[in-house]
């Protein structure tokens, strides 16, 4: 028996979950029987999935599990400890290098997380006294990072870099960074790079780019949003996650040594944490050979995309115009958005329904993610459900 103190701790959070519960934003698990992949199991039943960020279709491929029994075999399990005690294994340093040559950037740092990245790269770089200038679209991540550093927090509307120009004249900040998706996770759109390494390099500021999204996907031979507009710049910060187009798990930082430096001894998400198991950094390295080589992975995602806004152009729902992977169709109330996703399990797919706080009030959507395991007839098949759905609605 709960005291009554307690009990009314434990009704308060009853509240707010039914609250939740009301406004169509309680979110629920589900439980993939099976491995990742465009098909998968959910409580007996086989569906086609288009909700995953295995843009690349890499997560079951059998020459990552065969490089990551063998990573097992050679490292065992796990770490065992922190980077900075006993956990930093060669499989970790040789990924390390090997992702600084794949970039192009001098020198790499494993996270265990983007989260953890972003967290350890903003609060390490910035702190009370700098700026921080961040598109209102940002990941979640990126602003929470900012909360940590408590530096001074300025956010510009979704790609609008005059707004963003006016922030950085007006700052007397002693240090400015500037953060920003490159890939925008719920939009699909693609960060104007360039240009705002312009704007940094007037306004004497940092660039960072967190290419979640973008890193295995853009870019010649999949090497990330900096090759896709061709540019590259010592104030940039790179961070990329390698659960996504990768397949694997984890995150790396890519930047000038005195920036990777500078992390290793200050980013207490860097410090203060095991290592990842030193098998995934050996199956990573298989992944970024794969990356590379198999071209056609990116040629089919480009394909498939391309046959998707045909499929949906008719839909009275708004494709946003996206020319990555990510396809989100906007449905505007959450709870139409909920029905939407329903109705599409019930016939065998799987659609997410993204709803506030990730995306804006009013702006609830199915987020359609595309695979290069995804074929024609995957798509075609989507197509025509929907169409269905929005005929008899």
């Amino acid at each position: 028996m709960l005291d009554n103190l307690t009990e009314n701790l434990h009704g308060r959070l009853r509240e707010q979950l039914l609250d939740r519960e009301r406004q169509k934003l309680y979110r629920r698990r589900l439980t993939l029987e099976s491995a990742q992949g465009t098909r998968v199991s959910v409580s007996g039943r086989e569906y086609l999935a288009f909700c995953s960020n295995d843009y690349l279709g890499l997560a079951n491929h059998p020459g990552l599990i065969a490089a990551a029994c063998e990573g097992a075999r050679l490292y065992g399990v796990g770490a065992g400890g922190s980077h900075l005690i006993t956990g930093h294994s060669f499989a970790h340093h040789a990924l390390e290098e090997a992702l600084a040559s794949f970039t192009g950037l001098p020198q790499v740092l494993l996270f265990s997380t983007g989260y953890m990245a972003n967290a350890g790269v903003v609060a390490a770089l910035t702190g009370r006294g700098d700026a921080i200038f961040a598109d209102k679209l940002n990941h979640a991540s990126l602003n929470d990072a900012v909360l940590i550093s408590r530096a001074k927090f300025s956010r510009y509307p979704h790609l609008d870099l005059n707004v963003l120009e006016r922030q950085l004249a007006a700052s007397n900040a002693k240090s400015k960074l500037v953060i920003t998706d490159a890939v925008f996770s719920m939009d699909g759109d693609i960060a104007p790079v360039a240009n705002l390494a312009e704007l940094c390099e007037k306004y004497d500021a940092w660039l960072m780019l967190d290419d979640a999204h973008g890193f295995g996907v853009l870019g010649p031979q999949g090497r990330g949003v900096m090759p896709h507009f061709g540019i590259c710049s010592p104030r940039i910060i790179y961070m990329a996650t390698l659960g996504k187009a990768t397949g694997v798990f984890g995150a790396f930082v890519a930047a000038q040594a005195e920036v990777i430096e500078t992390l290793i001894q200050r980013a207490r998400s860097y410090i203060y944490t095991t290592a990842a198991p030193p098998l995934l950094s050996h199956a990573l390295l298989k992944s970024l050979e794969l990356i590379e080589r198999e071209e056609w992975r990116r040629e089919k995602l480009t394909q498939i995309t391309a046959v998707l806004k045909q499929e949906l152009q008719p839909l009275r729902w708004k494709l946003l115009p996206s020319a990555t992977p990510i396809q989100p169709l906007i449905i505007g109330e959450n709870d139409k958005a909920l029905q939407l996703s329903e109705a599409l399990r019930q016939r065998g797919i799987l659609v997410p329904a993204i709803r506030p706080p990730t995306v804006p009030k009013g702006g609830s959507r199915l987020r359609i993610s595309l695979s290069a395991s995804h074929t024609m007839e995957d798509v075609a098949r989507l197509g025509a459900a929907l169409r269905e759905l929005d005929s008899s609605a």
